[in-house]
């Protein structure tokens, strides 16, 4: 067993060693700088934020570098990384009706106050490869109406309906909210343990999710209320001072969807909300995610359980978090040799006992 042991010691050096030759890849390219994969890299780098469960561009960067491109590599270096800082306090709920916008759109009014503000997306782009990035790895010169744009504040356009009464109230229960990072899941699971969840979760997941409820498994006919992505005040409050201090601001990605509700024996006709929020520019991740809260609300809801996968809160809140199957489902890599050795024993005594079983040719000889 020792001498297995260091064996393996010596092959997992040796695959380090390799590691590290095949991340640096061919001597005579540049190394690729973590201020270039921040700058450059923006969304991969928005992902690893949001479902890393930390906002530092930087970090998030070299975790990128140092998983090779491997974003969920790159998201279990965040989170490992996470769990040795220290908890200092709880800043104030972020004010995103304050948000200084770089992109807002709304898919239910045309005219909203402040305009619908496109930003920097590629929902208006050919999907055609630019070869001149290849060629000099410049882009054209920006034009001077987008080089000039600032980030404006800009009302939420849901409140327009929620004046009239036509949809939902979204206000708070008053509950202080659990913490996932630090307590673990428990169901059933209140509003706002989902949403934590979802907003950790994995975005293809989440994605295969909000697509099967468009599709009927839920029947989740959505509207995109308001997409917006800009950048927020983060304060604190300091007991000693009596009053709260900005910390900084980061950049979130909010997305609320309108929904159809023909009522229910306790709740009028009205319209309801699905919400999504993450951190980063991460607008298809917010989206999904607004989806699935709304399928998950179906009980609170009084509406008909139709036995959609994403209206199944255990099977989305077990199953959502990358890191989690990720480890599942890689362990399996490991030596398993006693147990299979175990279960090729048992299937060889069972063969055992039937004729013919252990010989492959024997039945075409009988036929014969």
């Amino acid at each position: 067993m020792y001498v297995a042991v260091k064996g393996g010691e010596r092959a997992i050096d040796a695959a380090h060693d390799w590691l590290g030759r095949a991340h640096r890849g061919a001597p005579d390219q540049p190394a690729l700088d973590t201020a270039q994969i921040r700058d450059q890299m923006a969304l991969a780098v928005a992902r690893v934020m949001a479902e890393g469960s930390l906002y530092d561009p930087d970090l998030a960067a070299l975790a990128i570098k140092q998983a090779r491109g491997d974003l969920i590599e790159a998201i279990f270096l965040i989170r490992a990384y996470r769990t040795t800082l220290p908890r200092l306090g709880a800043s104030d709920p972020v004010q995103t009706g304050a948000m200084r916008v770089k992109r807002r759109i709304s898919g239910t009014f045309k005219d909203i106050p402040g305009g619908q503000v496109l930003g920097p997306t590629f929902d208006y782009t050919h999907r055609l490869l630019d070869f001149r990035l290849m060629a000099d790895g410049e882009l054209p010169e920006t034009s001077p109406a987008a080089a000039d744009c600032q980030p404006l504040p800009a009302p939420h356009v849901l409140d327009f309906l929620n004046r009239d009464g036509l949809i939902e109230d979204a206000a708070d229960d008053g509950n202080a909210p659990g913490d996932l990072t630090r307590e673990p899941m428990e169901l059933p699971a209140a509003r706002a343990l989902r949403l934590q969840a979802l907003a950790r979760g994995d975005e293809g997941f989440l994605l295969g999710l909000a697509y099967s409820t468009q599709r009927g498994y839920a029947r989740n006919h959505a509207f995109v209320g308001e997409l917006r992505i800009g950048h927020v005040d983060v304060e604190m409050q300091v007991p000693e001072l009596g009053f709260s201090i900005q910390l900084g601001e980061i950049e979130l990605t909010e997305c609320e969807t309108v929904n159809q509700f023909k009522g229910s024996r306790t709740e009028p006709a009205q319209f309801t909300r699905g919400y999504g929020l993450t951190l980063g520019q991460t607008e298809r991740k917010a989206l999904s995610m607004a989806l699935v809260d709304r399928a998950l609300r179906w009980q609170e809801l009084g509406e008909d359980d139709q036995g959609a996968p994403a209206q199944d809160a255990e099977f989305v809140l077990s199953h959502c978090d990358n890191i989690q199957a990720t480890g599942f489902l890689e362990h399996i890599k490991l030596p398993h040799y006693v147990d299979f050795q175990a279960e090729l024993e048992l299937v060889r005594r069972l063969r055992a006992d039937i004729p013919h079983a252990g010989a492959p040719d024997a039945g075409k000889e009988d036929a014969a």
